[in-house]
C-alpha cells in the first residue's frame, strides 16, 4: 500500500518526528532551522545525552532529552512513537552529522511511517558529502558505505565485491586502522587515486590527496589523529595491482584463495586483471 506524507499541508492530531542534523565539528554549522526545531519540540531523542547537552547549552536551548541509542532502541521506539501519537513532537539527533546513518534512527523512521507519523528530515552537516566535494575526485556518481568490516578477511572480501564499481566510494575509518585499511584497498583495488580527510570542519582539518601508495608513505612519516574519511576513485577499467608483475597468475590465484576467496572467483578475477583466457587459467590451476 502506498504511503503519502504531506508534511505541512495537512493538520494531524499526532505530533511529528524531526530528524535534525548536528555539527560534525564546527558549532557554527548548526542551521537556523535546526535550532528553531530543537527549541520547539517537546523532547530530543539523543544518541548520547551528554554530548547533545553540550550542544543545547552552547545555543542556550532548554528542552528535555530521551536517551536513544543502539543498546536501548528496542524498548524506546514504542515509547517515543506513543509520545508522538499523543500530540507531542520529537527531534532525533545523533552525536554528529545526519541521524539514521550510524544510529538506530532508521528503525525509528520505519516504525513511524508504519504508524502514519510524519517524518521530517532537515538538511545539514554530512561528513561524507562535505569531504567528497573537496576531495578532487569525481563527485558523481558516488557510493557511501560508512565503516568497513574490521576483520581483515571480511574487509578484503567486501572490497572484492566492490572493486569494479565505477562510482567514487566513501568510507569512514578510525585513525588507528586507516593505514591497514588503505593497505587492503591497495591490494584489492590497485594503486588508485584517493583522498584521506581528517578532523573535518575542525582546526586541524586536513586533506591528503594522491595515490594510495603515496598516502601510505605519508602516514609513515606523519601519522594522523582524529576521525577520518577515505574517498577512493572508482574503477576506470585499468588495474594497477601492486606486485602483479612479480607473481605468476597461479601464484596470484593462490594468494586470493588464501585470503578466503573461492578458487573459481579468484581465477576469474586474475584472468580479467591480466587479460588471460579464464578457461586456460582454470585448467592450469586444477592441473587438467
Amino acid at each position: 500500500m502506498i504511503n503519502i506524507q504531506r508534511s505541512f499541508k495537512e493538520e494531524k492530531k499526532a505530533g511529528k518526528l524531526y530528524l535534525v542534523p548536528t555539527p560534525i565539528g564546527n558549532m557554527q554549522d548548526m542551521t537556523l532551522r535546526a535550532l528553531e526545531t530543537l527549541r520547539s519540540v517537546d523532547v530530543v531523542a539523543s544518541e548520547d545525552t551528554r554530548n547533545t547537552q553540550k550542544l543545547l547549552n552552547h545555543f542556550e536551548i532548554k528542552v528535555a532529552q530521551e536517551s536513544f541509542h543502539e543498546h536501548n532502541s528496542f524498548e524506546k521506539i514504542p515509547k517515543i512513537l506513543d509520545f508522538i501519537l499523543s500530540g507531542k513532537s520529537v527531534a532525533q539527533v545523533s552525536d554528529a552529522g545526519m541521524p539514521s546513518i550510524s544510529d538506530p534512527g532508521h528503525d525509528l523512521v520505519v516504525e513511524a511511517i508504519r504508524r502514519n507519523i510524519d517524518v521530517i528530515a532537515l538538511p545539514g552537516a554530512s561528513a561524507g558529502i562535505t569531504a567528497l566535494i573537496a576531495s578532487g575526485l569525481v563527485p558523481q556518481p558516488h557510493i557511501f558505505y560508512g565503516f568497513l568490516p574490521r576483520k581483515k578477511g571480511e574487509q578484503k572480501k567486501f572490497l572484492e565485491m566492490k572493486r569494479s564499481y565505477p562510482e567514487t566510494q566513501i568510507f569512514y575509518e578510525s585513525p588507528y586502522r586507516v593505514a591497514e585499511t588503505l593497505e587492503n584497498i591497495l591490494q584489492v583495488y590497485g594503486d588508485r587515486q584517493v583522498t584521506l580527510v581528517r578532523e573535518l570542519t575542525k582546526i586541524y582539518e586536513e586533506y591528503r590527496r594522491g595515490k594510495i601508495s603515496e598516502i601510505l608513505s605519508s602516514l609513515k612519516e606523519q601519522p594522523i589523529k582524529g576521525e577520518c574519511l577515505i574517498i577512493v576513485s572508482g574503477f576506470s577499467g585499468e588495474v594497477e595491482i601492486e606486485g602483479a608483475e612479480e607473481t605468476s597468475p597461479l601464484e596470484a590465484v593462490a594468494r586470493l584463495v588464501e585470503e578466503g576467496i573461492k578458487p573459481n572467483v579468484a581465477i576469474k578475477q586474475i584472468a580479467k586483471e591480466r587479460n588471460l583466457v579464464r578457461q586456460e587459467l582454470y585448467a592450469q590451476y586444477h592441473d587438467l
